[in-house]
């Protein structure tokens, strides 16, 4: 039997959706889904104007699961719910399998950008001249292209390319890509011309995934994958991504400077606009400077670059 997961489902008025997504993204590091619907995204935008909204998110279902559900519902419980509106979350246990094929019916063909073109690995696209193609097949991994943290990464990314290509970069054309998820980023750095990729993460699930988006898209020779700590990946880079937590960015400063070659472009995202100003502080005290800010719906990147 496949790993079972926890879909924590929260009922709320539509005046509180935004808090509890926003708390819901931050305590579980995942992605949430609002409603019924159940795609690769920390949004919490939303077209139609319900009164209430079901909130969900996804935890392993293991021993630290009770003490987490419990976590969630004190949460709710100190929230203004509408009197007789119970705030507790509804716990239903789902098989990974079904979990995961249900990414199925949301995910299509997105573009990117002006050549990328992210697409399911399950679906046909007839390219067009100059389209990049990056086939994603998720799994429980993050990074489809929907979402703005990894459109906004993309975007960078493609306008980063023909300067790590051009020389101007003393280290040539590397990349490092923090918390890959899928391995959208690393593929996408690959096909846009890096010569190495070196792409980590922490969840061994993910870094399985990765390494068969890697293998699906034919950049095995250019992309490595590992669970390797990121104050353990050998050398610097000419780029460096990280697409976590603002907190987590702030918390990982010292070390992706330290894997940051000298004239280096650093991409950070995963940032709430709430939190740009902490991650600009956390940063402020290095050799880096800020040269844009991207921005999409209530996400930020920021892209600096080593001085």
């Amino acid at each position: 039997m496949g790993r079972v997961w926890a879909e924590v489902a929260c009922h709320v008025p539509e005046e509180l959706v935004e808090v509890v997504a926003d708390f819901l993204t931050e305590f579980t590091g995942q992605g949430i889904c609002i409603d019924n619907r159940r795609v690769d995204t920390f949004s919490i935008a939303e077209e139609d104007t319900a009164t209430e909204r079901t909130v969900k998110a996804y935890l392993a279902a293991d021993a630290t699961l009770p003490q987490q559900v419990e976590t969630i519902r004190d949460f709710l419980q100190r929230l203004p719910f509408p009197p007789s509106w119970p705030p507790v979350p509804v716990v239903t246990l789902i098989p990974e399998e079904d979990w995961a094929e249900n990414w199925k019916e949301h995910f299509k063909p997105v573009r990117i950008g002006s050549r990328l073109v992210v697409k399911p690995s399950w679906e046909p696209y007839a390219a067009t001249v100059g389209d990049i193609i990056l086939e994603i097949d998720p799994g429980m991994a993050f990074g489809t292209g929907d979402h703005p943290t990894t459109r906004l990464c993309l975007e960078e990314l493609e306008k980063s390319s023909p300067l790590a290509r051009s020389g101007t970069i003393t280290t040539g054309a590397s990349v490092l890509d923090v918390g890959t998820g899928s391995g959208i980023l690393a593929i996408a750095a690959a096909r846009l011309g890096a010569e190495r990729v070196t792409a980590i993460d922490i969840d061994p699930e993910a870094v399985a995934v990765a390494r068969e988006n890697v293998r699906l898209n034919g950049v095995v020779g250019t992309v490595s994958v590992a669970a390797t700590p990121l104050d353990k990946v050998p050398g610097t880079f000419a780029i460096v991504v990280a697409n976590i937590l603002a907190e987590e960015l702030v918390r990982l400063a010292p070390q992706l400077l330290e894997k940051l070659a000298p004239g280096g472009i650093l991409l950070l995202s995963g940032i709430l606009g709430g939190k740009e100003e902490l991650v600009q502080q956390g940063f402020a005290r290095y050799p880096v400077q800020l040269t844009e800010i991207r921005r999409e719906d209530e996400w930020s990147c920021l892209a600096y670059r080593r001085e």
